[in-house]
């Protein structure tokens, strides 16, 4: 009889799926017995197999400046800290020892493959109706997805309709074999894929769910909505982010200053954190100035989010750094939200000239983030000025969580965004230009030396 690898199947952040010889690296820790749906349900309610993301994008985003030579020395002197050095200074390979494994890539890849033994084992179990089964095939399509989603915009290349069929993208595995090609699929391939299994997830999805970890229809319309934005095809995402938002639309009131556990927030659509806390020192994200004038000080998401680093950090460290985790000692959020559909909509209406539509978003948001007496709605010039302001609501929003970086990505060729950026680590400085190669990570050199078919980013 077929079993389910427990590393595989439970264990997800164990495993490697894509950056092993076929999958060898997996062992076997026990079974669990094809033939009962209920083995499928505890599977995809073993949440930690399935919500946890990356956490390289925050590092290098713009919302970050590591200027303080106490932490630059000290993050030299770690060792397990050189991948924090390399991708704020967007250098190759992350990774220097080649024994060395990505976690991003692994986390997500770990999903994909419970997900895809989820899609491939349950229409045969001998018990549950269809609805069941459809149901739990639904969730395991959601969440691959959106770990898809990650690894393209990690990996790959920006989407651009005009050369996504010949970018390359990332290995595009849908079945549990633990023999088939790793060969990179192309960045329109993975994009297709993704719409596809979110598409076919909306039909069987629950309207809504007991915990945001488990994927409802909202969760897929908003994984939609998210993934049109990163194509530019903002009609549509526009579209997707008010179907998510018929079913949620609660925002959360900063002024209380009270922020709940990530699985009571009433904001979170699909509830997703990153793979690691920094949070503290010496890897601790010290904020961009760029950032916190954007902020201002009397944002509830500067007085919540930001704190004083001296204070908190000890000698040597300078500014403000992002102390959200600090608040329930949680990882960020990096999964999709009811203010992320509110501004994916702003900007979808500031791009087909809705100015005032869009602003009477953004401002339905910055209501719930200032306390009344210090609240002043913003206002836009034209279509163009309304852009601007929703990107920048954005960043304000989700600063270091992960969106930013996929915002560089995705505005980086427009004009009313493009710009280059430099940093400074230790004397030297470092430039990400719009056309760079950097601004897509390197895969790490382990899983090519296994398996040579997977082609390197340049």
């Amino acid at each position: 009889m077929k079993k389910i690898n427990i590393a595989a199947a439970v264990l997800g952040t164990m495993l490697l799926a894509a950056g092993c010889t076929k999958y060898t690296d997996i062992k076997t820790q026990g079974s669990l017995i094809p033939g009962q749906i209920s083995n499928y349900r505890y599977l995809l309610n073993y949440t930690n197999t399935y919500e946890y993301g990356g956490y390289l994008p925050d590092i290098a985003a713009a919302d970050i400046d590591i200027t303080d030579s106490v932490q630059q020395v000290s993050i030299n002197n770690t060792i397990s800290s050189a991948f924090f050095r390399n991708t704020y200074t967007w250098r190759t390979p992350i990774y220097e020892n080649t024994l060395d494994r990505d976690r991003d890539w692994d986390t997500y890849y770990g999903c994909i493959y419970n997900c895809n033994v989820i899609i491939d084992e349950v229409p045969g179990v001998t018990d549950g109706t269809a609805a069941e089964k459809d149901e739990l095939i639904a969730e395991a399509l959601t969440h691959r997805a959106d770990a898809y989603l990650n690894l393209v915009n990690e990996y790959g290349k920006p989407y651009n309709a005009g050369t996504a069929a010949s970018d390359l993208g990332v290995p595009l595995l849908v079945t549990p074999s633990l023999d088939q090609s790793l060969s990179r699929a192309t960045v329109a391939a993975v994009y297709n894929r993704i719409e596809a299994d979110l598409k076919a997830a909306i039909v069987s999805l629950p309207r809504t769910t007991q915990y945001n970890t488990l994927p409802g229809k909202a969760a897929a319309f908003s994984l939609l909505a998210r993934m049109y934005l990163l194509m530019g095809n903002y009609p549509a995402a526009g579209s997707y982010a008010d179907s998510a938002l018929s079913i949620k639309s609660t925002l959360l009131d900063l002024a209380t200053g009270v922020v709940p556990l990530r699985r009571d927030n009433p904001e979170t659509i699909l509830g997703k954190i990153a793979g690691t806390s920094f949070a503290w020192a010496p890897t601790t994200m010290r904020l961009s100035q760029e950032l916190l004038d954007l902020l201002g000080t009397k944002d509830m998401r500067y007085q919540l989010f930001t704190a004083d680093a001296p204070s908190m950090l000890g000698a040597g460290y300078t500014g403000r750094f992002f102390s959200y985790e600090r608040i329930n000692y949680e990882n960020r959020s990096i999964g999709t939200s009811v203010p992320e559909m509110m501004l994916i909509k702003a900007e979808s209406l500031a791009r087909n000239n809705n100015t005032g539509g869009a602003m009477e978003l953004v401002n339905k948001l910055r209501e719930k983030r200032f306390q009344a007496a210090d609240y002043t709605a913003l206002s836009a010039a034209d279509a163009n000025d309304a852009i601007v302001k929703v990107v920048q609501e954005r960043r304000r929003e989700f600063f270091c969580r992960m969106l930013p970086w996929f915002d560089q990505r995705r505005l980086k060729d427009d004009p009313l965004f493009r710009k280059t950026y430099t940093r400074t680590w230790q004397g030297t400085t470092y430039t990400l230009e719009p056309g760079s190669n950097r601004y897509v990570f390197p895969i790490g050199q382990y899983y090519v030396n296994l398996n040579p078919e997977i082609q390197q980013n340049p």
